[in-house]
């Protein structure tokens, strides 16, 4: 039997880099994971460029049942720590927008990056390799795994969530977490298109593939959340980075509501309108949104676009714009874990060290990354999760005495 000081169970963004400082502290580490490509996830990110990190992270973009625990982590390993690191591999990268940074080149060089990391620290890694059977010990944790059995002080648990299963997502880490008492805070999907009932959906199918710039909110109080950004119809539903936003805050049964022309006052442009121009309504309409757009939703109203402007009467003009800016829409579900970037929910923090991650029912467990109960927004806010809650593991692990 291999005893190691630690074992990581997951190679992925967390896992890796945990393992990485923990070796680089002069522990023996032993990595495992059971895919067979190494950080599938962080290669397919960012349209395979990686944003790896916000330089705006902080609390206030993430959510969890207990939404301070992350300000401990996320102080002590900041963005700027990362952005160091990276550019300490002299791997170059740009800020494309609020605050997200992406490689220049290919997200492989990031996980490049994090395997050097590894080797500098002298970190073992298994892959593939399944973990079949955790259990406790007289002197820490024994685990049956594909290449034999294995002992160690102590187990970091750094499998992720449920999203992409197609790419090696499994429930391990929760059912780990369950094993030694620990609750689950109900998981779902995160960072994902939103879908709606065909029939109702169906006379905007044609737009698919059709983007602009929108305001859209749900929920309300301590639970309401509201991006402005841009909003994709697809064939099914709603999708782009306005809508993966927001489906972290919707919960099934829930309207969403939608301003479609959030830069402007629309009532006001429309009134403008009518007193300067004699083109229908239908046109100038197509002035503000996309003309897909303009003809789809006048379509509902048989006769209204072909109007002149100066035929409107003020209160239809008011209730056009009102419309338009107070879109409310009930969604009927989801695109599912397979579409999902990230899982919410997961290991209840209530039962875990914020300072360090470690189990507070068993010592000399931790749990780092998803499949923890913190879910970052879009924009490279998990990845960031992923290094502060993985350093604030690394740095607290301790060498077999």
């Amino acid at each position: 039997m291999q005893t190691f000081d630690a074992v990581v169970i997951g190679a992925g963004a967390a896992g890796l880099f945990c393992a990485g400082i923990a070796g680089q502290r002069g522990l023996k580490v032993l990595l495992i994971d059971h895919a067979d490509k190494l950080a599938e996830k962080i290669r397919i990110s960012g349209g395979g460029r990686c944003n790896f990190t916000n330089r705006e992270a902080g609390p206030a973009n993430f959510l969890s049942a207990n939404p301070h625990f992350c300000r401990s982590a996320l102080a002590r390993y900041t963005a700027a720590d990362f952005i160091g690191l990276v550019q300490r591999h002299r791997i170059p990268f740009h800020e494309k927008h609020k605050g997200q940074l992406f490689c220049d080149g290919a997200s492989e060089e990031i996980i490049a990056m994090l395997l050097r990391e590894c080797e500098q620290g002298g970190v073992v890694r298994w892959q593939p390799c399944a973990v079949h059977e955790l259990r406790r010990s007289a002197s820490g944790f024994e685990l049956d795994t594909d290449r034999g059995a294995v002992r160690c002080l102590q187990v970091v648990v750094a499998t992720g969530g449920l999203s992409i299963p197609k790419i090696g997502a499994s429930d391990f880490g929760y059912r780990i977490a369950r094993q030694f008492g620990h609750r689950i805070v109900e998981t779902r999907p995160a960072l994902v298109p939103l879908t709606f009932d065909p029939g109702a959906w169906a006379p905007f199918v044609p737009l698919a593939g059709l983007s602009l710039e929108a305001r859209v909110e749900t929920g309300s109080g301590k639970s309401r959340g509201e991006f402005v950004e841009d909003l994709l119809f697809t064939h099914r539903g709603l999708s782009g980075p306005a809508v993966l936003q927001i489906s972290t805050y919707w919960q099934p049964g829930t309207p969403i509501r939608i301003d479609l022309a959030p830069s402007q006052d629309l009532e006001a442009v429309l009134r403008t309108a009518k007193n300067v121009s004699r083109r229908r309504l239908g046109n100038e309409l197509a002035e503000i949104l996309p003309r897909r757009l303009a003809e789809t939703w006048l379509a509902g109203q048989p006769g209204l676009a072909e109007r002149a402007m100066p035929e409107l009467r003020d209160r239809d003009l008011q209730a056009l714009a009102s419309a338009l800016e107070r879109w409310q829409l009930l969604p009927s579900g989801t695109e599912g874990y397979r579409k999902a970037e990230v899982t919410a929910g997961g290991v209840d923090t209530g039962g875990l060290s914020s300072q360090t991650m470690e189990s507070r029912l068993q010592p000399g467990l931790y749990f780092i990354g998803e499949v923890v109960d913190v879910t970052g927004w879009l924009g490279g806010y998990n990845f960031q999760w992923a290094w502060a809650s993985a350093a604030a593991c690394g740095r607290a692990l301790s060498e077999r005495g």
